[in-house]
């Protein structure tokens, strides 16, 4: 008896995302994630380039593949320049997560125009402005239309449970989280738009440990989101082919409590 004949099919090329701020804290947990779940990531940077080719090392160590993109993304010309940039490295991009954020302190009595500008071109425009590309990249793949994709906006429970703190951040994002379900109606259906708000999820030099632990268990859960949390939801809003328009809370349901001041300043 013949040996069955070897299959010569080529496998399906995977899927490839971008995730902006990629190079430390959620970004890059999330871009670990999904190398960990097949995808191929182009992880944005900014300033942080050695940070940023570590977790493409990293990624590849998950059998993951992974390049390293850096650009100003309170620069519009260079927003609209990186999908481009990261469609002819990898040939394809099929979802962008918007990690990157601005997050400066203001508030009522130091806010500004010049700040305010600052969080809405980061946090607001550069988010929809890759939203736009991914739309155009992927009519401009498949003109028949049946290519679909995703766009993953890190918002904040904040917005649901708001103080005083971060003027200028938290209007940016609420705006972001406005035009979440405007830009789901705007490019459905070639592209989801999905909104992921974790609580309080990774210390910073605000806190040390112990306070950070202290805040991290103010929640009705008991425990506020952990990286891997908020990366496994990002991943089920990328692969659900169902959701879109809608925010996804994780955040051990501080967004039910109500804090009088952001957490770093607790």
């Amino acid at each position: 008896m013949s040996a069955a004949p070897s299959s010569t099919a080529t496998p399906p090329e995977r899927r490839t995302v971008l995730v902006t701020g990629a190079g430390k804290r959620l970004g890059r947990e999330i871009a670990l994630a999904l190398a960990a779940g097949g995808w191929r990531v182009a992880v944005h940077f900014r300033q942080s380039r050695a940070e940023a080719e570590q977790t493409v090392a990293d990624c590849a160590a998950l059998a993951g593949e992974a390049h390293a993109f850096g650009a100003d993304l309170l620069d519009e010309a260079a927003t609209r320049a990186l999908l481009p940039q990261v469609a002819a490295h990898f040939s394809r991009v099929d979802a962008v997560v918007h990690s990157a954020a601005l997050f400066e302190h203001d508030d009522a009595a130091s806010f500004s125009y010049a700040l305010m500008d600052r969080h809405a071109r980061g946090n607001t425009g550069a988010a929809i402005v890759l939203a736009q590309a991914l739309h155009a990249h992927l009519a401009q793949r498949d003109p028949e239309g049946t290519l679909t994709g995703a766009v993953v906006h890190m918002l904040d429970q904040k917005l649901w449970n708001t103080n005083p703190d971060f003027l200028s951040y938290t209007l940016s994002k609420a705006a972001l989280e406005a035009a979440t379900p405007m830009l789901a109606l705007a490019l459905a259906p070639r592209v989801r738009v999905v909104g992921v708000a974790p609580g309080l999820t990774l210390p910073s030099h605000m806190h040390d440990d112990d306070k950070f632990a202290q805040l991290h268990r103010l929640s009705p859960l008991g425990r506020s989101s952990t990286p891997a949390d908020v990366a496994a939801t990002v991943r089920f809003a990328l692969e659900n082919g169902s959701i879109t328009g809608t925010t996804l809370l994780v955040d051990g349901g501080q967004h039910l409590m109500k804090f009088e001041r952001d957490f770093s300043h607790m």
